[in-house]
């Protein structure tokens, strides 16, 4: 069974499990058909999941894992001692965790296709992803600035630290309140990967983006924060950015 019948193969299986779902008549293209699968995907809810689904599901993810590159600690130079700043892709990172920022219900993602951290890390790590999120929440919220661990399942690294960040209301600023709980979401974090003996975690740039916190006053409580851990912990934290602007905030913060 080559690539495209596999993933034809998924596709029926989550068509049958969401027969209320209309499936657009698109073409059998691998790129066509990948795309449907991740959006399956993503508006699939919680439900017992099918092992020979998984199998399927698993084996595609893992040769996408290996075509996308991984790349580990060694390949990030340090901009500060125990600190690393990387641009690109956080599935890609070979580290103990990785740090998501989720909504309040920690399920991930639900809209199709959406370019959100939340969804691509649940896309690329599988449906097991979300089935561990449903166990730990069992339909509760998650208070903004706590944080939650799963296994990463078919990510490269190690864990998922879950962590929901506050929201800002378009066009006003963050309060000296938002400011507090976005450091906690740091602090939560790296307390949580602590406790779990985790030395290494990559952090994602929690609540910028679509929860508008302003990209420039994100960083600073960043690296604040992760300093003062860092001053009294040995572990190594990665800042991976995805956009230039948060990219030139970061370099700029750390003299590079």
């Amino acid at each position: 069974m080559d690539r495209l019948e596999k993933i034809k193969k998924l596709n029926a299986h989550l068509s049958a499990e969401m027969p209320e779902v209309k499936i657009p008549d698109l073409p059998n293209d691998l790129i066509s058909q990948r795309k449907l699968l991740r959006a399956l995907m993503n508006i699939r809810p919680p439900m017992p999941l099918d092992e020979k689904f998984l199998k399927l599901q698993d084996e595609i993810l893992s040769a996408e894992v290996e075509e996308r590159g991984i790349i580990t600690l060694a390949d990030i130079p340090n901009v500060e001692k125990n600190i690393k700043l990387w641009q690109g892709d956080i599935t890609r990172l070979a580290v103990d965790a990785i740090v998501n920022a989720a909504n309040s219900a920690l399920l991930g993602c639900f809209v199709p296709l959406h370019n959100c951290i939340d969804n691509a890390i649940h896309s690329a790590a599988g449906l097991q992803l979300r089935d561990a999120c449903q166990k730990i929440m069992r339909g509760s919220d998650e208070p903004t600035g706590r944080a939650k661990i799963t296994p990463a399942f078919n990510l490269p690294s190690k864990f998922v630290i879950h962590t929901v960040g506050p929201i800002i209301p378009p066009h006003r600023q963050q309060n000296s309140q938002e400011e507090s709980q976005l450091a906690a979401c740091y602090e939560n974090c790296l307390a949580l990967a602590a406790k779990n003996n985790l030395k290494s975690v990559a952090f994602c740039c929690i609540s910028t983006g679509e929860f508008h916190f302003p990209n420039q006053r994100a960083a600073e409580i960043a690296v604040d924060t992760v300093r003062k851990f860092l001053s009294k912990n040995n572990s190594v934290v990665v800042f991976n950015v995805f956009k230039d602007v948060d990219a030139q905030i970061y370099r700029k913060i750390f003299g590079k």
